[in-house]
């Protein structure tokens, strides 16, 4: 993947193809797009020309950029879906306690925005952007990510006092990071720096064990108790911050049901005690749009 250079010339590329308005900075956008492939760029431009046309605007602004951006990292916003009050509080909270945990935590990415509106296979997403290209995880920052994980289901039993199936992906892959951080990384003291298993996917938590005679019972009974530890350890932690927090997710799950969606600003707020401020105005829309596939505008992504 390109580092944050790269995602700047490839930015520049593209971005020729564009009218763009003079606030945008393909720098800015480098910076805020880590992990971003050439092809999700090239796709970031178009969506980004996309928006603009939509709103009748003859350039394109950084505006449209973060909404491009939104989309191809969170998915598309299904606003025809009509959730019922019920699981719109639920998704509140439960997104309100991934990001109160994250806010909380040291060696976390920033929280970057929060939403209740439904996009892709998700009801709600809590969306976190590193600061900086990262090529490795040390320990306490893979056991913070675990604890964000558990944040969700947390809030859903204290606030709403119920479970919901929401978090199972939380969980596949708080689980993954766990099994990984035991079996592959060398980061749990008991089993000490080995690896374990050949494929761990297939063989620890009731996987199959038949291509795997290297691994002992009992060894495997450990490493799933390290995988145990690191789990409730994490989950106790993520509990404990949400109970020490209360008035943060309310008021963070207040202000979702309001808003549907808050930016790091608002999150910001909330996290200092103070009312969110009032969202960022739209931008405004000037005469002609960028027509796509025309000279000057964004091609067609790609279909994968």
């Amino acid at each position: 993947l390109p580092d944050i250079r790269g995602r700047e010339q490839i930015l520049l590329v593209h971005m020729r193809k564009v009218p763009v308005a003079p606030d945008v900075k393909a720098e800015i956008i480098a910076r805020g797009t880590p992990g971003f492939s050439g092809a999700d760029l090239a796709n970031l431009v178009n969506e980004a020309a996309l928006f603009a046309a939509r709103k009748n605007k003859r350039l394109v602004d950084m505006d449209d950029f973060e909404r491009a951006k939104d989309k191809i990292v969170m998915g598309a916003e299904r606003r025809s879906m009509v959730m019922p009050e019920e699981e719109r509080r639920n998704t509140a909270y439960h997104e309100s306690g991934h990001a109160v945990v994250a806010k909380l935590l040291p060696k976390t990415d920033p929280v970057h925005k929060v939403t209740i509106i439904p996009r892709g296979r998700a009801l709600g997403v809590t969306m976190q952007l590193p600061e900086q290209d990262r090529y490795s995880m040390d320990r306490d920052r893979l056991l913070s990510t675990i604890a964000v994980l558990f944040g969700g289901r947390i809030a859903e039993e204290l606030f709403m006092g119920q479970m919901t199936t929401g978090a199972s992906n939380d969980f596949e892959r708080a689980t993954a990071l766990a099994r990984s951080m035991v079996t592959q990384w060398g980061m749990s003291d008991a089993m000490g720096p080995m690896v374990y298993g050949e494929n761990e996917g297939e063989v620890f938590l009731g996987r199959s064990i038949t291509t795997h005679k290297n691994v002992s019972e009992v060894t495997m009974q450990k490493v799933d108790a390290e995988i145990r530890k690191i789990i409730d350890q994490q989950f106790a932690l993520a509990k404990k911050l949400i109970l020490d927090n209360r008035d943060k997710v309310e008021a963070m799950a207040k202000a979702l049901l309001e808003l549907e969606t808050i930016d790091a600003d608002q999150i910001q707020d909330i996290m200092d005690g103070r009312p969110p401020r009032p969202p960022k105005p739209p931008a405004q829309a000037p005469q002609q749009p960028p027509q796509a596939g025309a000279p000057g505008a964004a091609e067609p992504a790609p279909v994968s």
